[in-house]
């Protein structure tokens, strides 16, 4: 069949849980292709998990970029991160690609692994395949391990493979759709052999069912099987690439990438039947020419470099580009990306990835346009809730402003993280995905920048209120030679209903607070109540202002806005105070073998269950709603992701204040003394 390429790069995103073998195949893609030398020390250490953070653990936990020649053709690469805690730049990288590769591990008990991938992959529209790696390790039957995949998908998985074995070692392969057997060979490309005799009825038997799940799309291939017609081979590869490209089916390949098996079998199916960038282009908004960013990132000397594919036209150095806003910027130099390396060129083809220097304002998600006039992404990336937060500051008071410039620079690379300023409890708080991937950012922060940092628990912004209602009455009156300061007032404090917060009222008759002091009155209380005999703001409770007295010299708005702080505190040493919490409403997400083990931790966390039932659109998930303390969550998502295999997650929003008492409320008030 024709090759559906037009001189442009075409871009692959791997995709897929920790482990599975994302950055292995990608080797094993650079390596067929002559990109790589060898696996493993020389080139590879430039190319895959490069940065210290990613060696330390193992996994991938960034993008990993990286290109090569196959065939005549060029292919740009995006290796993803599996864990959910470091996914947050496939929001903005993965609708870009032409095509996403679903890297999955041939065991059974793992497909609900793939089921957070999947989803995102089809709320984004992006086509995508699934690579079982690893199959020099299987033991089970690949219909069993379909079976247990399918439910995972929404579009149907289409096998196109199917395995041959030497006892209960994977020794190749069958190809559907050519209707070819390939025996593997260590370090080299598979061999075509005949189809084995005693699986020639296996073979015939798969390929049917491959081209009845294909016939669920094409009423004329459905003719011609109910009639007993034969398709023509090239029949059926026009279905698989139409299919595939408009994400009604999810082709299923496998290999081991370890040891180079079904790689460039693999390689072909991508030449042959992977999208052209049009589609990504129209899918991100790209009109007519445009570079779409897929992240940022500081390189050192380089400064702000902003990795993105072009669309349309070549990209030269030196052109001017127009961001959303409708700013002029300038490429100051243009690199083409292999892993950790950078190469400076002088123009990225059309579908390539390159990197752009100089383009100060640009962020991720964002079109800087080649036409001269603005472009906006068609779909910006939402930005992930944080799960998990620390207050930070540096530990030693000269790096103040490095920190806060490396912070800025930090989470702009990042979309997952979010920085804010919690002026009540005067702390800056650094929040993310999740407990790993807070304590990453900070590593960086360390290793890259230089500043030491001291970090602890965020404050919980608790709040006090009153027990029962008083009057008081109180005069603020000084003398020091001249004019002097006097106000007298008499105020009624009466606690309110949950959520009324502060109300105030005056009932003053006969001038006996002149008007225009009023307002003082009342900001005095304010003052008072910003810290209650617990520590704490207070809240819910009404003041009114009944009576006072005046000084024709001496009394002024001053005095009253201190006779009205002086009225509210005694008033509160009298009206008993009581502590509140903030309480979330939480809405958790968990596989439906882990929800009992969740909710009985939700529970052991002084949660109250609300509700359980099966998430939409999830199958074998549930959604369960809760509130909780938000004192209780900090360290929530960590217990979650243990209870879950990695894959739990929830959304939290404050919901109501509840009264805290007995020790809890001790701890909390004491702790509050302690750090004023």
């Amino acid at each position: 069949m024709p090759i559906p390429t037009a001189g442009s790069v075409r871009a692959l995103a791997l995709v897929g849980p920790t482990s599975a073998g994302k950055t292995t195949l990608l080797e094993a893609l650079l390596l067929a292709t002559g990109a790589l030398e060898r696996r493993g020390g020389g080139t590879a250490d430039k190319v895959g998990d490069t940065s210290p953070e990613a060696k330390a653990r193992g996994h991938s936990v960034e993008l990993n970029l990286a290109g090569f020649d196959f065939m005549g053709d060029r292919y740009a690469v995006v290796d993803c991160p599996g864990s959910l805690e470091f996914c947050a730049d496939l929001d903005s990288a993965v609708p870009a690609v032409d095509l996403a590769i679903v890297v999955a591990e041939p065991d059974p008990a793992k497909a609900a692994l793939l089921q957070p991938t999947l989803r995102d992959l089809e709320r984004l529209g992006v086509p995508h395949a699934l690579f079982i790696n690893k199959m020099d390790q299987a033991r089970g039957a690949l219909d069993e391990l379909l079976a247990a995949l399918a439910p995972v998908s929404a579009a149907p998985l289409v096998a196109r493979q199917i395995p041959t074995w030497d006892g209960e070692r994977v020794s190749g392969f069958i190809d559907l759709a050519l209707e070819r057997a390939y025996l593997y060979r260590p370090g080299e490309p598979s061999a075509q052999v005949e189809i084995p005799g005693e699986l020639a009825e296996v073979e015939a038997q798969a390929r049917f069912h491959m081209m009845e799940q294909l016939a669920d799309f094409d009423d004329a291939l459905l003719e011609q099987l109910l009639s007993d017609m034969v398709p023509s081979r090239d029949a059926v590869f026009t279905d698989l690439v139409r299919e595939m490209n408009e994400g009604l089916i999810v082709p299923v390949f496998f290999g081991s990438a370890l040891n180079g098996f079904g790689i460039r079998r693999l390689l072909k199916a991508l030449r042959h039947e992977a999208p052209l960038p049009d589609r990504a282009a129209e899918r991100v908004g790209v009109d007519g020419a445009g570079a779409y960013v897929l992240k940022t990132a500081y390189a050192g000397q380089s400064g702000k470099l902003a990795y993105a594919r072009t669309f349309g036209r070549a990209l030269e150095d030196n052109a001017d580009l127009t961001l959303p806003s409708g700013e002029k910027s300038r490429v100051g130099g243009l690199f083409g990306v292999q892993g950790a390396s950078l190469a400076k060129i002088a123009s990225a083809r059309p579908g390539d990835i390159c990197a752009i220097g100089k383009v100060e304002s640009a962020t991720a998600g964002q079109i800087l346009s080649m036409t001269g006039q603005p472009q906006k992404a068609r779909a910006a990336a939402e930005a992930r809730r944080p799960l998990f937060s620390v207050a930070l500051s540096a530990r030693h008071r000269k790096d103040d402003v490095r920190l806060s410039g490396a912070l800025a620079k930090i989470v702009e690379e990042d979309p997952g993280l979010r920085l804010t300023h919690d002026s009540e409890g005067r702390q800056v708080l650094l929040a993310g995905q999740g407990e790993g991937h807070v304590r990453l950012a900070l590593e960086r922060l360390r290793r890259r920048f230089g500043v030491e940092i001291d970090t602890a628990q965020p404050r919980t912004p608790y709040r006090e209120t009153i027990l029962r209602a008083v009057t008081q009455r109180a005069r603020h009156k000084k003398q020091s030679g001249g004019h002097g300061q006097f106000a007298d007032v008499t105020i009624e404090v009466q606690p309110l209903p949950r959520g009324s917060g502060f109300m105030f009222d005056s009932r003053v008759l006969g001038g006996a607070v002149p008007k225009q002091w009023i307002p003082a009155v009342a900001d005095g209380v304010r003052d008072g109540l910003a810290k209650g005999p617990l520590g704490f703001p207070v809240t819910d409770l009404a003041v009114t202002l009944l009576d006072g007295q005046t000084h024709s010299v001496d009394s002024s708005e001053m005095a009253f806005r201190m006779a009205g702080r002086l009225a509210i505190e005694e008033a509160l040493a009298q009206a008993g105070s009581i502590l509140l919490e903030p309480i979330e409403r939480l809405v958790v997400y968990s596989p439906t073998p882990a929800a009992s083990n969740v909710t009985s931790a939700l529970t052991a966390r002084r949660g109250q269950i609300l509700g359980l039932g099966p998430r939409e659109d999830w199958r074998g998930w549930e959604r369960i709603e809760a509130y909780l303390p938000q004192s209780e969550r900090q360290d929530l998502i960590a217990e979650l992701r243990g209870l879950t295999q990695g894959l739990g997650a929830f959304e939290a929003d404050f919901h109501h204040m509840a009264e805290l008492t007995g020790r809890l409320a001790a701890e909390a008030s004491g702790r509050q003394r302690a750090e004023a």
